[in-house]
């Protein structure tokens, strides 16, 4: 499965980047140096016409001096039930409940569903926290490299940050709460 956001949020994502941008008094040109994202991908994001993945965001979050939840502008404001950033037609999803920012770490409680074959991939975050997971119904299959371990209802586990993991459901519908610490260098 591939996570990309939801168009609402990317449209969102691009108005706040090409607002900070300018504020900022950055050119595209200089933004996609910085940020390491192409030029045309920049200029779609501001123009709400590319999707583009969450690391994508990241890095053009970092390099304008916030965080993914800065540019959602969800940092301690986000509604009731959180933002929806990613669905798909299985209906599997993901939402960024709550954010809160110190000077050095960006703390995110996401809640996601998998549903079916459907799984999540979390890739490594060089110098984070190792992250927590927490299952509200069902039970995820957590591969991390050659090791696979199950983590049931009701139970709770922690994700290295130092390596990708890939989280599947092993019921046919499974959620969990997925608290994550990212270093504010990082972004």
């Amino acid at each position: 499965m591939t996570e990309k956001l939801n168009p609402g949020v990317a449209r969102d994502i691009g108005r706040r980047v090409r607002a900070l941008r300018e504020a900022a008094g950055m050119s595209v040109t200089r933004l996609a140096q910085v940020s390491d994202v192409s030029r045309r991908m920049l200029t779609q994001v501001e123009l709400g016409q590319a999707n583009p993945s969450i690391g994508t965001v990241d890095k053009v979050a970092a390099a304008l001096g916030t965080t993914f939840p800065g540019l959602l502008g969800v940092v301690d404001h986000a509604p009731p039930a959180g933002v929806q950033i990613w669905s798909t037609s299985d209906d599997s999803w993901a939402y960024l409940l709550r954010a809160v920012e110190t000077p050095d770490l960006s703390v995110e409680l996401w809640r996601l569903r998998l549903v079916g074959e459907e799984g999540h991939r979390v890739g490594p975050t060089a110098g984070a926290p190792d992250s927590m997971l927490h299952v509200l119904e069902g039970t995820v299959r957590v591969a991390t490299g050659g090791d696979v371990a199950s983590v049931a209802e009701g139970r709770s586990g922690t994700l290295a940050a130092d390596v990708e993991h890939r989280i599947t459901a092993i019921t046919p519908v499974a959620a969990f709460l997925r608290v994550v610490m990212v270093p504010r260098s990082h972004r």
